[in-house]
């Protein structure tokens, strides 16, 4: 099945396509992010490279996509960093009104996508302590990342993973996630977003489904915007329109839905206003 999707800019067009009935409050304009310097080059000191005993290298980023897919993923990230303006959102939660709809598939080649069309660094993170993917989306290894950081006072530098792009880095979910997930929640994982948006431009965070606990929440409320993503022929209205709204209420900017694995068009007349 092809993971087509498209981005619904305004949730007044998501509700209109899958007929919620909810009364979803508009989604903001998304803006064009400002230039900022490459982080600092990461410490060969560091747990990452003491595990593998040399200095990391750069692995190259294979992602499949077909040609459509692409085109699709590059009209997303331009909806989402890089309309005209200024005040749009650094750092982005993506999350999932309910497991296995794709979004860590969404997440890692967004970023990829990104980091080829900006000059300054991107970093993706992995905050689905439950259920960890974009390691193996990018064919890396997994031996430190966010649950080390977490307990951890070093520098987030010590952490993140180059990949196959200049400025494209990884923080991986790190050794024994699942027994950390309740770090999420922490004042520890605000710090560290502050730390991250001090060394990169552009971090994409993914996140655990809605449906499965407050990960979502709490990580929405610290970044500065969130995209839900909704699997088509799959995401039940009520989750749906409960997953924004449980969003809204925790004061979590919701910049749009994603809607996944589309099989069927869209009618043109809304088509035409995403």
């Amino acid at each position: 099945m092809s993971k087509n999707f498209e981005l619904l800019q305004s949730l007044s067009k998501e509700q209109e396509l899958f007929d919620t009935g909810a009364d979803l409050s508009p989604v903001p304009v998304l803006s064009t992010l400002p230039d900022l310097s490459q982080p600092p080059p990461p410490d060969t000191s560091s747990p990452l490279h003491r595990e593998s005993g040399e200095k990391a290298t750069e692995r190259p980023v294979m992602l499949e996509m077909e040609e459509k897919q692409r085109d699709e993923i590059m009209q997303f990230v331009q909806h989402v960093f890089m309309m005209p303006g200024t005040g749009g959102p650094r750092t982005v939660v993506l999350t999932g009104a309910e497991p296995r709809n794709g979004c860590s598939w969404i997440c890692c080649r967004a970023a990829a996508i990104l980091a080829s069309q900006v000059a300054g660094p991107v970093c993706v993170v992995d905050a689905n302590l439950r259920s960890p993917a974009l390691h193996h989306n990018f064919g890396v290894g997994n031996h430190y990342g966010l649950s080390n950081a977490l307990k951890s006072t070093e520098s987030i530098r010590n952490f993140v993973c180059p990949l196959g792009q200049q400025n494209l880095w990884l923080l991986s979910c790190g050794a024994n996630a699942t027994q950390s997930q309740s770090l999420v929640l922490s004042d520890p994982m605000r710090l560290r977003l502050v730390e991250l948006r001090r060394y990169f431009e552009y971090v994409l965070i993914d996140a655990p489904a809605l449906s499965v606990g407050s990960d979502a929440l709490a990580l929405g409320r610290s970044a500065e915007g969130v995209v839900l993503v909704i699997k088509a022929n799959a995401s039940r209205r009520e989750s749906a329109r409960k997953a924004v709204q449980d969003l809204q209420n925790a004061g979590a900017r919701v910049l749009g839905a994603v809607l996944n694995q589309r099989t069927f068009p869209i009618p043109q007349a809304i088509y035409t206003k995403l």
